[in-house]
């Protein structure tokens, strides 16, 4: 049989040649088929080349928030990597991510198919859900309308102005105490370990009409699945971005599916005492009966549960790493709420500075780099380029919140940049540049609750409480991160303001 040499190969026969030149025009063609053909008048997008398989994972390393805003100074706001297998557009740039999440809002609002979403509330998670025939939009246009409830309906006294204030002062004033008695077996306390579970118990309130003890098992299983939940999810899961990893075996998948069972089991276990209860109780409610129905399918992840905890333990960090911040805030509130009276939700207003740090909060630690991943509803273009449907897209917020461009000095923490020229009110357009609950069809829908627990927390807490460090001890601020960039566990001291004393220390 006749025979020919190739490089690299050495001799081979004319029936083998043919084989291996058909091979290679079958995937060539397939490859061409399979390319994406670029609309006319569009550009293809920029972006580093891709490794085979892992694409360009190691050049996004472990800070991804820090890589992919190096990289969109090099390529520009809209540009594409490759995570594993999967192209992913980054969007960077105040213009550009409103342009994408509000003007183009439709084209963007969906999630990707992320093999691990599946397991995430049974797939119906509102946050995280892929469905692309709108049976989320309603499930949170019902959601929204409950919480409008909850933060309007009267609350069980009439000193509140609504059962969500009710709710996150007595969880407030609890708080104190709790700290207090930890002081006095401990000499210290851990900010996070307790903010997480008062934050727990206000969605809990809002989910289940209820609260619970900060030793009650189910409330601690609850915190610590989210916690374990948050961690994993932020670590990322491989097999999200490479499929043929889904056949292997994985010890965090089988941990995370763990979790997400028991959680959903424990979700089960409240939303079915609730509805036992309902005939009982359920009529003597301060809030509509219909508001438990409508809640009865999101879960507390899905109301920046984890977001809402982070800032306020970061809120606590900052009070301690900045002194005169701290002093200049309880002037404040000396001098336009006084000591006599809790402060309340319509005390915002009056509050500028209170309401410049804790946008200060969100703009400076950014515990929140990226928005959940997004998703092309169908084939689009943003500043000329071509986007196929289906595309994964990471929005940037890290890099919106330190952007020169739209603030000056952006590494230093400033509060008074979000304050008027005299100082005497908040500077609303600054504040609104401002991203952590995202934009548009898919923004937090617990993003006014969310801010209103921030608020609301913080103005009791530094009414009743002077926070500082251990001395000696210096404050680690490093953030962790993740999902939720939190800072590293540390220990903090309080004294009571004065005028204010302790539960059960009077004479």
């Amino acid at each position: 049989m006749p025979l020919t040499v190739l490089p690299m190969l050495g001799p081979i026969s004319v029936s083998e040649s043919l084989v291996a030149i058909i091979t290679i025009c079958v995937v060539y063609l397939l490859m061409r088929l399979m390319r994406t053909k670029i609309p006319e008048g569009l550009q293809k997008l920029p972006g580093p080349k891709p490794l085979p398989i892992i694409g360009n994972v190691l050049e996004v390393r472990n800070n991804p928030h820090l890589s992919l805003t190096a990289m969109s100074k090099c390529y520009g706001s809209v540009f594409q990597i490759q995570i594993g297998m999967r192209p992913v557009v980054v969007l960077s740039g105040n213009d550009v991510i409103r342009q994408a999440l509000l003007k183009q809002g439709e084209e963007f609002a969906g999630r990707p198919d992320l093999y691990s979403t599946k397991f995430i509330s049974d797939g119906k998670s509102l946050a995280f859900s892929t469905d692309q025939v709108g049976v989320w939009r309603a499930r949170r246009k019902l959601a929204l309308s409950a919480l409008r409830t909850f933060a309007t309906v009267q609350g069980k006294s009439s000193e509140y102005s609504c059962a969500l204030e009710e709710h996150i002062s007595k969880e407030g004033l609890y708080l104190i105490e709790r700290l207090h008695n930890v002081m006095k077996a401990n000499g210290s306390f851990d900010p996070f370990r307790h903010i997480v579970v008062s934050v727990a118990n206000v969605i809990c309130g809002i989910c289940f009409g209820r609260r619970y003890s900060h030793d009650d098992d189910e409330l601690v299983s609850l915190v610590n699945m989210s916690d374990e939940f948050g961690k994993i999810v932020g670590s990322g899961n491989p097999a999200d971005f490479i499929p043929f990893l889904r056949i292997l075996p994985s010890t965090t998948m089988k941990k995370f599916v763990a979790i997400n069972a028991r959680f959903s089991k424990l979700m089960k276990k409240i939303v079915n005492d609730h509805y036992n209860t309902f005939d009982k109780v359920g009529r003597s409610q301060t809030y509509p009966p219909e508001t438990g129905r409508e809640l009865k399918r999101p879960s507390p992840n899905d109301f920046c549960f984890d977001t809402i905890s982070t800032a306020l333990s970061w809120a606590v960090v900052y009070l301690v790493a900045y002194p005169e911040i701290q002093e200049r805030l309880q002037r404040e509130l000396r001098e336009k709420i006084g000591m006599d009276r809790t402060p309340r939700l319509s005390d915002r207003t009056d509050l500028p500075l209170l309401e410049a740090f804790i946008l200060e909060i969100f703009r400076h630690s950014s515990f929140l780099p990226f928005t959940i991943p997004h998703c092309t509803s169908k084939d689009t273009s943003l500043n000329g380029y071509f986007i196929p449907k289906d595309t994964c897209v990471f929005v940037n917020q890290w890099q919106v919140n330190h952007d020169p461009e739209l603030w000056k000095d952006p590494s230093s923490f400033n509060l008074d940049r979000f304050l008027t020229a005299d100082g005497t009110d908040l500077n609303k357009m600054e504040g609104e540049k401002v991203l952590v609950f995202g934009l548009g069809k898919r923004r937090c829908i617990g993003e006014s609750i969310g801010r209103a627990e921030v608020f609301l927390f913080l103005a009791i807490l530094l009414q009743k409480l002077k926070f500082s460090g251990i001395p000696g001890e210096m404050l680690d601020m490093t953030p962790e991160y993740g999902l939720t960039m939190k800072h590293k566990r540390c220990l903090l001291r309080i004294t009571p303001q004065p005028g204010f004393e302790f539960p059960g220390t009077a004479a």
